[in-house]
């Protein structure tokens, strides 16, 4: 892989390089301030000698970074992997119990977290391992200090501390762990996906050779509001955005639709990385359509599956068709992805150089092409276990290595791959199989209906039925959706109860959170 090579041991070798080819190009925009590569490297080399020198932080020590996409992010993750620390990925919106879990979990000793949210980590860091507490704030960059928090280091007089001294050697090797990232916890504790320097890596390098021609160098301009804790915008834009000398445009805040389309105006961007939620929501917005759209040519969509409603949508006001793919925080996270510009929509394209992807029933054996099945993969970049969690481990993997993503999949006559929908989600009406993915496909075609979610709820005479809860743009009847859908579905997966809403449950990356629904 072209991202391991050169003598490349590990992530912070890699980082290095980076910094040393593109230094002054700029790297990363938000909140009105753009640093260079040059400018990051500086700083992220500060901070990682502070790491080592100032808080006593040893090679292979897990640090918590807990930030919204603001530069200080990047600056910390940087850092973190040149002085040979483990990332430990963590959302910003968690509430004290879930900091607990993955603190504890994951024996971290540091962590970077925004000012905002010291009274819930103070409420908990007793329970926890944490001795250096980091705090910046969103303006930090801006005004050049932070403010002094009792028994807290401040994120700039950290980086002012670390200036001009040395960075001891790393040790770790491309086996070692670089990134502890969680798992949502929707079907039980949250476990820490255990990825190694080589595992981000070559996903890095892999999803590069897939797009080709259409990811260029050091004249691309992305826009990044997917939050960079999340595997999926930690891979794409910290790692192979950056790797090939681009901006990467953080977004703080997506939901503020105001705001991200200000973000946005000043730039004539050539890359979006987001999901159907942030397409839809652009797309409805008064002053999306008077962007610069002349130069955009790349949209990247993961995390969750793409609606035709959205990529039609996004399509006609953009000019940009949308590239879908398909991964998990497992393996790191890419395994499928279309291909730029000739996307075959309602697939997630084909499976990543040195990637196996197979079809299997519940006893592991391999089903034959077009059988559904769940989808099971092997490659470089799966993860090498859940942290501390061999049982778990055992549950999700093979004996051959193959991991168990836990979707329903078929592979096609052209060898692409059709995502059916999570085996956990799935609704069985009489016998029958219904995929929520492919009704709520269905409902978003419709011009009234902006997003939608089906689930399954208990029925007397045919064990489950199914039920959409909607978002709609004008008023719509229950017969008017029942008749859209009779056109397109057979009669046992047509809704038998309909709820309109003003705004579905999302998780912080903008995925429907259909358990909620099913409280």
């Amino acid at each position: 892989m072209s991202l391991i090579e050169n003598g490349i041991k590990n992530l912070g070798d890699f980082v290095d390089q980076v910094f040393s080819k593109y230094s002054d190009q700029p790297a990363y925009h938000c909140l009105g301030q753009s640093l260079s590569f040059s400018e990051v490297d500086q700083k992220s080399h500060a901070l990682a000698c502070w790491f080592q020198q100032e808080a006593g932080l040893k090679s292979g020590d897990r640090i918590v970074i807990q930030l919204p996409n603001i530069i200080q992010y990047p600056i910390a993750a940087y850092a973190a992997a040149r002085a040979g620390l483990v990332i430990v990925n963590t959302n910003p919106l968690y509430t004290e119990r879930e900091m607990a879990h993955q603190f504890t979990d994951s024996g971290a000793k540091a962590i970077v977290i925004l000012a905002d949210l010291l009274p819930k980590l103070n409420a908990i860091k007793g329970n926890t391992d944490i001795e250096t507490v980091l705090v910046t704030g969103a303006a930090d960059l801006l005004t050049g200090k932070t403010e002094a928090v009792e028994g807290c280091f401040g994120f700039m007089q950290a980086i002012a501390s670390g200036t001009g001294k040395t960075l001891a050697p790393r040790t770790q090797t491309l086996s070692d762990i670089s990134v502890l990232q969680y798992t949502g916890g929707t079907t039980g504790v949250s476990k820490g996906a255990a990825l190694s320097h080589s595992n981000v890596l070559c996903n890095a390098a892999q999803t590069l050779d897939h797009l080709g021609d259409h990811c260029g160098e050091a004249n691309e301009i992305f826009i990044s509001p997917l939050p960079l804790y999340h595997i999926y915008a930690f891979s794409v834009n910290m790692l192979m955005f950056f790797s090939k000398g681009n901006l990467n445009v953080l977004i703080p805040n997506p939901r503020d639709m105001d705001a991200f389309v200000s973000a946005m105006k000043p730039f004539a961007f050539t890359g979006f990385a987001g999901l159907n939620t942030l397409f839809v929501g652009l797309c409805q917005h008064p002053d999306f359509k008077s962007l610069d759209f002349s130069k955009f040519h790349l949209t990247l969509s993961g995390g969750t599956a793409l609606t035709s409603g959205a990529a039609d949508v996004w399509k006609s006001v953009t000019g940009c068709s949308i590239t879908e793919g398909y991964g998990l925080s497992e393996t790191a996270p890419v395994l499928a992805f279309n291909k730029a510009g000739k996307e075959q929509i309602g697939t997630v394209g084909h499976a990543l150089t040195e990637t196996e992807i197979e079809m299997r029933d519940e006893h592991g054996n391999t089903l034959a092409q077009g059988e559904e099945g769940e989808l099971c993969a092997r490659g470089p970049q799966v993860m090498t276990g859940y942290w501390k969690r061999p049982e778990e481990t055992a549950k999700v993997m093979h004996p051959d290595g193959f991991f168990r993503t836990g979707d329903v999949g078929k592979i096609l006559e052209d060898g692409s791959i059709k995502i059916v929908d999570r085996l956990k989600d799935m609704v069985i009406v009489s016998g029958f199989n219904v995929y929520p993915n492919e009704i709520e496909d269905i409902l978003t075609r419709h011009s009234h209906i902006l997003e939608a979610a089906v689930i399954g709820e208990p029925d007397d005479k045919t064990g489950e039925k199914v039920c959409a809860y909607i978002v709609v743009s004008q008023a719509i009847t229950d017969d008017d959706v029942i008749a859209h859908c009779k056109a397109d579905l057979t009669p046992y997966k047509v809704p038998k109860k309909i709820v309109v809403l003003d705004e579905l449950p999302k998780s912080t990356v903008g995925k429907i959170l259909r358990r909620e629904l099913r409280k």
